[in-house]
């Protein structure tokens, strides 16, 4: 995972100011939201969370086991995501916190008004959705991976809620928060498409593009090619792509490839430059920096561990 992917900046509690080492809360105000803090010290098991609005949590430092929807509890950990509807119980299991050892995430309760609001806003600018019908958050998909775009925004709506001061902070928050939603409907479309695009790739020309592309990974693959398959120009595929996934297909090739060349790594035996070409690089130098920055570590470090 992308060490852009992890939020960083978020202040822990003075010791003397813990009221509760479990689920220790932290609660910042504003007009279409609340900004909640959680910091957990001890080992915990069954401990309910609930809120009256649609909440995004995001996992900062250390491991919870996650159950939501009656379904079987999931590892929930830094670089990840997790949307929950309105007055669903959260059950939240602490199997490694310590004092040393703390877990701390943050849980966003965002107004029914300002979801509806923007997505309308939304769907009457930007009608033209090719991989979905409209704008909007889908509850399947719900356990997220970050993506880079995701957790800069997070970043920044944290800094926001605990540290901007002036008169302005409710604007800047309303605004925040509008591309919070757009870049969550993105991460979606991005998890649903990874899952779905064999079965709609007949039908459905991005996910048609993403068969190609995976299909022909270790291709020189050009927009020119990838604007034909979807049967757009170049100028309004590219746009298409980036707007509906949050990523350019230059940024979504590389990371195909990329998680092609950490799979190769993982099973083991072969070089580095073997690995390099198999997953689609032409430049050994190219991959080793770009796999450095992707997983914040180098492809022979990578093997080795």
């Amino acid at each position: 995972m992308s060490q852009n992917n992890f939020i960083a900046g978020v202040p822990w509690r003075n010791p003397r100011d813990l009221k509760t080492l479990v689920e220790n809360r932290t609660t910042y105000t504003l007009d279409s939201c609340e900004l909640n803090i959680f910091e957990t010290h001890q080992e915990a098991s069954d401990v309910n969370l609930v809120f009256g609005d649609l909440v995004l949590t995001t996992m900062l430092k250390g491991k919870k086991v996650m159950h939501l929807f009656d379904r079987p509890g999931f590892d929930y950990l830094p670089g990840e995501s997790v949307i929950v509807p309105p007055n669903e119980v959260m059950k939240i299991d602490f199997p490694e916190a310590q004092w040393d050892n703390p877990t701390q995430c943050i849980a966003l309760s965002i107004s029914k008004e300002m979801i509806e609001n923007t997505f309308n806003m939304l769907n009457e600018r930007l009608p033209d959705k090719v991989l979905s019908q409209e704008w909007g958050l889908d509850l399947s998909y719900f356990h997220l991976i970050n993506t880079q775009d995701l957790s800069e925004i997070i970043n920044r709506f944290i800094k926001i809620g605990v540290k901007e001061r002036s008169k302005e902070k409710d604007l800047i928050a309303s605004l925040a928060l509008k591309e919070l939603l757009i870049r969550l409907n993105q991460t979606q479309a991005r998890e649903m498409l990874q899952k779905t695009y064999k079965e709609l790739s007949s039908g459905n020309r991005l996910a048609h593009v993403v068969d190609f592309i995976k299909k022909n990974i270790r291709e020189n693959l050009t927009l020119e090619q990838l604007a034909s398959q979807a049967c757009m120009s170049k100028a309004h595929f590219v746009r298409t792509f980036k707007q509906e996934l949050g990523q350019t297909p230059v940024e979504f090739i590389l990371s195909e490839r990329l998680k092609l060349a950490r799979y190769y790594l993982q099973i083991g035996g072969f070089q580095v430059k073997e690995v390099a070409v198999m997953s689609g690089f032409n430049s050994i130098g190219y991959f080793i920096r770009a796999f450095k920055q992707e997983y914040g570590t180098t492809p022979k470090s990578f093997q080795k561990q």
